[in-house]
Formats: structure tokens, C-alpha cells, sequence
């Protein structure tokens, strides 16, 4: 008779930590979700420059990638920088081209601040 209550308490103990376990993997995953598409859209917008040398190009297709994420990303959120130090809409040949997109992800709970996420592409002038 004096069990009953028992389960209660156990329950009362254990479940909020059970909660805060599911809340974190689920914010964990959105967050390396989040980086795989980052990543994923630099090097789509870097191929861009890599071959057809259009930065502008390069970032529109960035963002089309990356939209998934936040449809309102803008061309501040890119950087495109080149190993030989060319000229905008250039890519000198045996140089390297750099996209990098940097995103402010926020937490779905809330409990966490929001913090910076950074996705990289590097392609070889030329293909």
C-alpha cells in the first residue's frame, strides 16, 4: 500500500530529464542538419564560380541551395575570395576559388542563445 505513490515520484524525476535529452538530440540534429545544407550550397555556389566565373550567379544559386534553411539569406551572408587575389567574376587558372556562407541558426526551445554557423566550398579554376 505504501508503493502507490512510488511510481509517482520516480516519474517526477525522471521525466524531466528524459525531456531535456529528446529537446537537445532534436536540436543537435537540426543544427547538423543545418551545416550539411550549408556546405552543400557553398559548393554548388563555388562550382558556379569555379567554372562560369559569376559571382552573382554563384550566390543566387547559394541561396536557391540553402533555402531550405532560411529563404531570406542575402548576399551579405556570402563571402567569395580567390588564392591568386583576381578581380570580381574572375577564376585564373590552377587558382582556387573560397565560398564561404555564414548563418545565425536560432533553437527551436529557446533555451539556448543562437549561435553561428559557418559552410565552406573550395573548387579548382577550371572544373
Amino acid at each position: 500500500m505504501h508503493e502507490r505513490g512510488a511510481v509517482a515520484v520516480e516519474l517526477a524525476l525522471v521525466l524531466p530529464i528524459l525531456i531535456l535529452l529528446m529537446f537537445g538530440i532534436i536540436e543537435v540534429g537540426r543544427a547538423y542538419n543545418a551545416q550539411v545544407t550549408l556546405t552543400s550550397a557553398a559548393r554548388e555556389g563555388v562550382r558556379v564560380v569555379a567554372i562560369g566565373k559569376n559571382d552573382s550567379a554563384a550566390v543566387n544559386r547559394a541561396i536557391i541551395a540553402a533555402e531550405v534553411l532560411d529563404p531570406d539569406l542575402s548576399p551579405s551572408n556570402f563571402t567569395i575570395v580567390r588564392s591568386a587575389g583576381g578581380a570580381v567574376n574572375t577564376c585564373a587558372a590552377t587558382s582556387t576559388v573560397t565560398m564561404t556562407i555564414t548563418y545565425t541558426m536560432t533553437t527551436l526551445t529557446g533555451i539556448a542563445a543562437p549561435f553561428s554557423l559557418r559552410g565552406k566550398g573550395v573548387m579548382l579554376c577550371g572544373g
